[in-house]
């Protein structure tokens, strides 16, 4: 499953919107995309799955690029 995270690039950075980035993570649930990532300094706002329609849309765009991370 494709999981779009939405985060800070510092866990000391508060949300903002205009600063927040996007990934996308292969993993089997949420949980296991926060597992994943916990190495990384990043302030997880938002996990969301992408899927369906969803899915080819967010495959459209040109930034689109999943992380297998292990």
């Amino acid at each position: 499953m494709i999981f779009k995270v939405y985060y800070q690039e510092s866990i000391k950075q508060a949300p903002v919107r205009e600063k927040t980035k996007t990934m996308y993570v292969k993993a089997d649930s949420e949980r296991a995309v926060r597992t994943k990532l916990s190495n990384r300094p990043y302030n997880i706002e938002y996990i969301q799955s992408v899927e369906g329609k969803y899915f080819e849309y967010e495959k459209q765009k040109e930034d689109f690029q999943v992380l297998e991370i292990g």
